[in-house]
């Protein structure tokens, strides 16, 4: 696609909720891709930040934080049949929000579901009952007693989001690279056979971030490419994974939930205090938090396979996040205040000097062992594309870009996974804005380089076990 095509028509109003660091990303976007004007858009956020940039484009700015008690009043009168809100807050109930739209008759997409404030650390609550399996078994439930309805798009961004996406479309890669022959899978059943067949045990969401600020982090401050409180929230959540069929060493510290589809486990510790082994082509092999998202059980899930009520196949999915290196010293100062949140956030955009955002899927357990599929998009690539922008913002506005126009041309899908979307409709969208999108094979395992300092309890069997991952 290209940066100058032919706006997608739209004749309804667009309501965006939250106009943090994505919010003023994806603005310049959806103005120069969808037919919209700016008399026909209204943003609703809790923050003064971002006041001077919906006023330059002549876009009604209502500062207004959102409650449980106050959306309803604020929201109704701005959405009707045919409109689309489009959720980038923190802070306020994604499934309050949906059925909002499913009532009006209203389009929706957020890029996280996201609870009411409180429930990420409500010490009432089990881990459990605070992970992102429990809100998305809710979501499910909820889409269940919605039925049919208006389109809504439940956590589509870079990740959760364009990541299910590259998932597709590194296996087909894998496929004719092995020179199978394959018809793109029509269905959820024949992409998880496809996986099957493949022999793909274990999928990262394999992120490495080397943006820089020539500012330093100061004591008390936290620093981020993205959303502070968005970091904060999903790294103080349990460790989260999709948990695989070939795994045979549960973790000492793991859980099953009690309830649900049993997809996934939790870790009894804090993701941003769990770190794991992955690989990236430009970084090569790294350390990165197991931060909860909600990919790694959405995909985990799509591409399972059952003998009736037994599970034949599943691969092990989570997150692998190394942030910037001034989130990094931020997380380590997080932890030692005992996951007290520093008083002062500065997300880095205009600062920065250097560096990429490397995000992509890494698959393995394949004959050829390792194959990452994704995008390496640099600052200054970034800023050559888009205003409001640093590398990781922008991977993510072009994933809610993508996710937008396939509501728009999709409109009456009910609530949907990132999963059950057109994969390339999604991509074309989307990847005029990131950088080089590359597919590159590694030999490397989490064994390489291992117990050359001290003895450690590894499975050499089969390198694709867990507990080689992790970093203990």
């Amino acid at each position: 696609m290209p940066l100058e095509s032919k706006p997608i028509e739209f004749r309804g109003r667009i309501v965006m909720v939250g106009f943090g660091s994505i919010g003023r990303g994806v603005l310049p976007l959806i103005l120069r891709h969808i037919g919209v004007t700016p008399d026909r858009m209204v943003i609703v956020t809790a923050e003064e930040e971002g006041r001077r940039e919906a006023q330059l484009q002549g876009i009604r700015f209502i500062l207004q934080p959102l409650t449980r008690e106050n959306y309803h009043t604020v929201l109704e009168p701005l959405i009707g049949e045919g409109d689309f809100l489009l959720n980038l807050s923190v802070d306020v109930s994604s499934l309050a929000l949906i059925k909002l739209c499913h009532e009006k008759g209203a389009l929706y997409l957020d890029t996280c579901n996201e609870p009411w404030p409180g429930r990420y650390t409500d010490v009432t609550l089990t881990p459990s009952m605070r992970s992102n399996y429990a809100l998305r078994e809710e979501a499910l439930q909820l889409r269940e007693r919605m039925g049919a309805g208006p389109t809504a798009v439940l956590t589509h961004g870079a990740n959760p989001g364009l990541v299910s996406h590259f998932v597709k479309q590194a296996l087909l890669n894998l496929a004719e690279d092995k020179e199978i022959e394959v018809t793109k899978p029509a269905s959820r059943a024949e992409w998880g056979a496809l996986a099957e067949r493949l022999g793909v045990k274990v999928i990262h969401i394999a992120e490495r971030d080397t943006q820089v600020s020539p500012i330093p982090k100061r004591v008390g401050e936290f620093v981020n490419t993205w959303s502070v409180d968005g970091f904060i929230g999903e790294g103080c959540q349990p460790a989260e994974l999709g948990w695989g069929s070939h795994e045979r060493h549960f973790p000492a510290d793991g859980f099953h939930h009690e309830f649900g589809n049993d997809v996934a486990i939790y870790l009894g510790r804090p993701g941003a205090s769990t770190r794991m082994r992955s690989w990236t082509p430009l970084e090569g092999p790294y350390h990165g938090f197991l931060i909860t998202h909600g990919e790694s059980i959405s995909i985990a899930d799509y591409l399972s396979q059952k003998d009736g009520d037994k599970v034949r196949y599943r691969p092990t999915v989570h997150y692998t996040y190394h942030p910037c290196d001034a989130a990094v010293l931020s997380v380590h100062e997080l932890a030692g205040k005992n996951w007290k949140e520093q008083a002062e956030k500065r997300i880095i955009v205009d600062e920065i000097t250097s560096g990429i955002d490397e995000l992509g899927v890494l698959l393995m357990g394949h004959e050829r062992g390792a194959y990452w599929y994704g995008s390496q998009l640099s600052i200054g690539e970034a800023r050559s594309l888009a205003p409001y922008n640093n590398a990781t913002g922008l991977q993510v506005t072009a994933a809610v870009l993508g996710g937008v126009v396939w509501a728009i041309e999709n409109p009456g899908r009910g609530m949907v996974e990132p999963e059950e979307m057109d994969f390339e409709r999604v991509l074309e969208m989307a990847e005029p804005y990131l950088g080089n999108v590359v597919g590159v094979y590694s030999d490397w395992t989490p064994l390489v380089d291992r117990g050359q300092l001290f003895a450690e309890d590894l499975d050499t069997q089969d390198p694709w076990q867990f507990k080689n991952f992790r970093v203990v």
